[in-house]
């Protein structure tokens, strides 16, 4: 099984998403990490439909102060699944974890109580079954004089012996009558926990809901924030209108610099991305697949309007690959994790994200390979996007194109600082062969060596000449 956690040692991109979520507790925390990959559609549907219904609640301003009160709640959760493991496996628990118990049935109680008074009661009841009535027991057992606060204390109340016991004590420090009395409690610690026994795993479920509701307001915090959308769960079509990077775009907007969304659908088999250096492909591949692990982890995605296919995993192959640990180059370690994909391809769909293979062995070679790879990529089911530099590869497949440069600049003169405004990020279809060749261009306008560019030119033009 895929869990979140596994994801975020491949995919950095994706901690910011998950950093980015307000979580108030432990247990809401444990509950993101082991989140499961859904591949069932009825599963994620549903998931879409608490995170709507979140979402209108924290967009109801009269139901602020209520909300506010569950997420106080939320904030003083604990994690005590090792508290209920003992109580499950007949373990005497201690004053301090009875104290825990009781805590979690107070925390319980007083969330589901306003959530129904807002009418979104079933937020809490996630798998349908409502337990505010079985704590309500709970809290009882724990609270018999009826304080109503959530502070653990052997009442007098528990047993007629412990009020002598504890007035003689005040009055003579006797170690007989304080054995006495620790005798007394003890027993009554046995008795508590023989009642409790039964609801154990109803305090398990209680505690599990309670971080499913933290995860699912935070989910819904975020979606508001950023302005997520809630995608289609499509067969076969892969779209993504107006699609945005969550990291880049919030750094873009605090540096008060321009961000450009992109539109982008694909389809089975494979599709090379082309484009000028500094145009954004990887960047585009990272994104693509930040939106496929939020939306199979049951959250909105990055864009105005998506149609997603759902798919067995998602393959990255994004950046250095350079494995120190095991001795393994650059070239080594992409190599086989694209030799896994390509296996892996003949028996799942997956969504194979590439960039640039084979850029750090000899160009001959690394060209070969890349038409190779491409060539079996296009015959699977999978959808794979590889981003690339070679020309001429005589694949059969879709290419796309990031623009680039604009074409009108208004005599402005470019600069590190501003060739952000003067990069169009959207994609047009190619039917050429050819990639860009901006790359002289682009080392002048950062201002690299003069001698060095007009050197560079020169073979440029030699090789074009003898070519």
């Amino acid at each position: 099984m895929i869990l979140l956690k596994n994801i975020l040692k491949d995919d950095p991109a994706f901690q910011y998403v998950v950093d980015d979520l307000e979580l108030m507790s432990p247990v809401g925390q444990q509950r993101l990490l082991n989140a499961p990959w859904i591949t069932e559609r009825a599963a994620i549907e549903a998931e879409y439909d608490r995170i709507d219904r979140a979402i209108a609640l924290l967009s109801n301003a009269d139901a602020a102060p209520s909300v506010n009160v569950v997420r106080h709640q939320l904030m003083q959760l604990h994690d005590i699944k090792g508290t209920l493991s003992s109580l499950k496996g007949h373990i005497l628990l201690n004053e301090i974890e009875l104290f825990e118990v009781k805590l979690l049935a107070h925390l319980y109680g007083v969330a589901a109580k306003h959530l129904a008074s807002v009418g979104e009661e079933g937020l809490l009841a996630f798998d349908g079954h409502p337990l505010q009535a079985t704590l309500q027991e709970v809290f009882a057992l724990l609270d018999p004089d009826n304080t109503g606060m959530a502070h653990f204390y052997i009442y007098d109340s528990y047993d007629p012996r412990l009020a002598p016991l504890r007035k003689a004590l005040k009055e003579n420090e006797d170690a007989d009558i304080f054995s006495q009395q620790e005798a007394v409690q003890q027993e009554v610690i046995v008795r508590l926990c023989d009642k409790l026994h039964p609801y154990a795993e109803a305090l398990s479920s209680a505690l599990e809901q309670m971080g499913y509701l933290d995860l699912l307001l935070a989910k819904a915090t975020q979606a508001r924030s950023w302005q997520l959308c809630r995608p289609v769960l499509s067969g076969e079509r892969h779209y993504l209108r107006a699609l945005f990077n969550p990291r880049l775009k919030q750094h873009n907007e605090q540096e008060g610099l321009r961000y450009q969304p992109v539109d982008i659908e694909l389809k089975e088999g494979l599709c090379l991305i082309t484009g000028a250096n500094m145009a954004g492909k990887t960047v585009l591949l990272k994104t693509v697949g930040i939106a496929q692990h939020m939306a199979q982890f049951g959250m909105f995605v990055p864009a105005q309007e998506a149609s997603l296919r759902l798919v067995d995993d998602v393959v990255l192959c994004i950046g250095d690959e350079q494995n120190e640990m095991n001795g393994l180059s650059s070239f080594a370690s992409e190599i086989i994790k694209i030799s896994d994909a390509l296996r892996r391809t003949r028996h799942e769909q997956l969504l194979v994200l590439i960039d640039e293979p084979a850029r750090t062995t000899n160009p001959i070679e690394g060209k070969a390979i890349v038409q190779a790879m491409g060539a079996l990529l296009a015959q699977q089911h999978s959808i794979s996007m590889v981003t690339t530099h070679y020309s001429q590869l005589g694949l059969d497949c879709r290419r796309l194109r990031v623009k680039g440069f604009v074409e009108d600049m208004n005599d402005v003169a470019l600069t590190p600082q501003n060739i952000n405004s003067f990069m169009d990020y959207s994609l047009v279809e190619d039917t050429t062969d050819e990639v860009p060749h901006e790359a002289l261009r682009i080392a002048a306008i950062l201002g690299c060596d003069q001698e060095m560019i007009a050197l560079a030119q020169e073979h440029l033009k030699h090789h074009k000449t003898n070519g």
